[in-house]
């Protein structure tokens, strides 16, 4: 006679644990369908039906559909903070080097089958102009590429490494649209020409020790 096999017993997962994961999955369905469709071109049914889960469980987990967007750019914008400022401090090298990784970083993005332009000037430019509460958070991201952006610039000797950054924030801001308008990543390359263009113009001109040393009269 043959042993008689153990019955196996299943743990089952903890409400914590069920609603984690429903949340993981609500948040990558909205960040698709909101991306790919627009933010008020995508309903609530779209959003449980392709995330696998009941209306109930949406509401219980964000409350409305105004928190999950909130949502959904904070963790956009944290996981596209981690990409660009890993892609362009990837290999080390000086502050210049690093500066002239971001819009091969870019053109990467661009052309990558699920790239829909960026997610904040996206959701502003689909809403109230006035509506403050997208361009909260829209700011709250920009300052912190602007920050590691003119951390750089500072470090490779701009005169003025505020406004340097605010200019290839333009460039960056210009060529992310471009791309999603024209579906080249090609763009990336212009754009890139024309930050390469800013660079030496306002590095810091360091004055001649020696011809200033030659100047001293002596006592």
């Amino acid at each position: 006679m043959g042993k008689a096999g153990k019955a196996v017993s299943r743990k089952k997962s903890s409400p914590a644990a069920d609603d984690e994961s429903a949340r993981g999955r609500l948040l990558s369905a909205a960040t698709h369908l909101f991306c790919k469709n627009g933010i008020n071109a995508t309903g609530i049914d779209a959003i449980i039906d392709e995330a696998g889960t009941a209306k109930t469980t949406l509401y219980k987990l964000f409350g409305s559909k105004t928190n999950l967007v909130h949502a959904v750019l904070e963790s956009e914008g944290r996981q596209w903070r981690e990409w660009f400022i890993g892609a362009i401090e990837a290999g080390g090298g000086d502050a210049e080097t690093k500066l002239a990784r971001i819009f091969p970083a870019l053109k990467s993005w661009f052309g990558e089958e699920r790239f829909y332009g960026c997610p904040f000037i996206n959701a502003v430019g689909e809403h109230d102009k006035d509506a403050k509460q997208f361009r909260a958070i829209a700011m709250k991201h920009k300052k912190v590429v602007l920050a590691h952006i003119e951390k750089l610039a500072g470090e490779m000797g701009a005169a003025e490494p505020e406004m340097l950054a605010h200019q290839l924030a333009l460039l960056i801001d210009g060529a992310i649209v471009a791309a999603m308008v024209s579906r080249d990543p090609h763009v990336a390359d212009t754009a890139g020409l024309a930050a390469c263009s800013l660079f030496a113009p306002v590095k810091q001109k360091k004055p001649k020790r020696a011809a200033a040393a030659a100047q001293l009269v002596a006592v």
